[in-house]
C-alpha cells in the first residue's frame, strides 16, 4: 500500500463497492484530504444483478430501499468529511461491475488517489467469485494509488 504520509495531490475519491463506508475509511480520507488541501467525492455503488437475454431487466435493478440505503452511507461519510472541515461531495450509481465502475469515475474525475475499505485478502484461487475482494480489483486496475483500510471485526 502507498504510504500516506506522501500523498500531495488535489482530489481524492472516497468509494463503496456497496458496503458501509466505514469510519476508519472516512479518517484516513479526511487525514489525506487535510493534509494535501484536496477536495473528496464519495462514490457508493448500487448493484445491479445482471442483465436478462442481455437486455435490462426492472427486477434486476437496485430497488428504492437499496438505493436509499446506499444515499445514507453517501451521506453520512459526507457529514462525517464536513465535520472535519473537508470540502465533500458525493453520488451513488449502479453498474454491475464495481471495480470497473469505480476506476472509470476515477479517472473521470482525475483524482489522485482513491481510499476504500477493505476486507482481508483471500486466497488468490476464489478471490475473484467474491463481491467482498472488489476493492483488490479496484487496486490492481486503478493506476493512481488505492490506500484500502481494512475493516476490523
Amino acid at each position: 500500500m502507498p504510504d500516506p504520509r506522501s500523498f500531495a495531490g488535489k482530489s481524492l475519491l472516497l468509494a463503496s463497492e456497496g458496503r458501509a463506508i466505514s469510519r476508519p475509511a472516512v479518517e484516513l480520507a479526511a487525514r489525506l484530504a487535510k493534509q494535501a488541501g484536496a477536495e473528496v467525492h464519495v462514490l457508493s455503488i448500487a448493484r445491479v444483478w445482471g442483465t436478462s437475454l442481455g437486455l435490462p431487466h426492472p427486477a434486476l435493478m437496485p430497488n428504492k430501499r437499496e438505493l436509499a440505503a446506499q444515499q445514507d452511507q453517501v451521506a453520512a461519510a459526507l457529514a462525517l468529511l464536513k465535520r472535519r472541515g473537508v470540502s465533500a461531495s458525493g453520488q451513488v450509481l449502479g453498474t454491475r461491475n464495481a471495480a470497473k465502475r469505480i476506476v472509470i469515475e476515477a479517472e473521470r474525475r482525475r483524482v489522485d488517489a482513491i481510499v476504500m475499505a477493505a476486507d482481508p485478502p483471500r486466497h488468490w484461487l476464489v478471490a475473484d467469485m467474491i463481491w467482498s475482494q472488489e476493492p483488490y480489483r479496484v487496486r490492481r486496475r486503478a493506476a493512481m494509488p488505492v490506500y484500502l483500510v481494512m475493516a476490523v471485526d
